[in-house]
């Protein structure tokens, strides 16, 4: 199925906030949650996963606050886990899967502890569990992929971008092409707000200061399923097996020749192994 984005563009304001979001499909409806990074969107994470979904379900891809078209928040303002669910509110939705790549697994995972009954299925890709190892470097320092994320939010110039889609992809010559890099610039120039409210706000745990409470991952009952690269040099494949030994209805399912981005270099897989694991689960 072939979408064009602004056909699928809405927007809806959730407390005082506007965002923007894309729908497609019907049934049972998936809440999409991108990764941070400098130009990131709904769309751009998911883009070659919402037709594919949209045939089995009601696809929502979410820009979350301080990306993409959505509002511009600073540090003291962001609470994803909120967005999600007044998202949920405004919509009329009352449980729903959610898809979450990154800090948008990171969110996914805090709202099963925090609001298990607004949530019917569990899927991500390369989250963070916090400040733990799995996401920091030798010595305890930032991993390899998050400097230069944060390097990109700082100069989001189009070789900035291609040193950022290079880490963050296993395929480097098939992903990290010109015409992605410089769209990528150009998406993240176009909401200098954004960039400067993130950078700002490092200093106080942005893009998320607050994590979901590890204690409580036990106590997720719904189906969980974990989608993790290999070859992950922005959020370590152990952040995964972590979650396994913790969640009880969970399986992981680890890709050889993958980065951070299973859902766009395993785009096919991603969307048969969802698709079956929602319809099935």
């Amino acid at each position: 199925m072939t979408l064009d984005p602004a056909t699928l563009a809405r927007t809806v304001r959730v407390d005082d906030l506007t965002l923007r979001y894309y729908e497609a499909g019907s049934g049972h409806p998936v809440i999409l949650l991108h990764g941070s990074g400098p130009g990131a969107t709904g769309w751009s994470n998911f883009a070659g996963n919402i037709g594919a979904l949209a045939e089995h379900f009601h696809v929502y891809a979410v820009d979350m606050p301080g990306w993409g078209e959505s509002d511009a928040v600073t540090v003291d303002r962001l609470d994803h886990v909120a967005t999600a669910v007044g998202f949920l509110d405004a919509l009329g939705i009352d449980k729903a899967a959610f898809v979450g790549n990154s800090m948008g697994g990171q969110t996914s995972l805090r709202l099963a502890t925090e609001h298990p009954d607004r949530i019917s299925h569990l899927v991500t890709m390369g989250p963070p569990i916090g400040p733990v190892p799995t996401l920091f470097g030798p010595g305890g320092g930032p991993s390899e992929g998050l400097k230069v994320l944060i390097e990109a939010y700082r100069d989001p110039s189009p070789e900035a971008m291609r040193r950022l889609v290079e880490i963050m992809v296993y395929d480097r010559e098939r992903f990290a092409t010109p015409e992605l890099c410089r769209a990528r610039s150009e998406a993240a120039l176009a909401r200098p707000e954004h960039l400067r409210n993130y950078v700002e706000g490092l200093p106080k745990g942005a893009p998320l200061p607050k994590w979901a409470d590890p204690a409580l991952l036990p106590r997720i009952a719904v189906p969980t399923l974990l989608l993790h690269g290999r070859d992950d040099r922005v959020v370590s494949f152990e952040s995964s097996l972590h979650l396994l030994a913790h969640i009880p209805d969970s399986r992981l399912v680890l890709l050889n020749r993958c980065g951070h981005w299973a859902m766009i270099e395993h785009a096919d897989e991603f969307n048969r192994l969802v698709t079956d694991f929602i319809a099935h689960n």
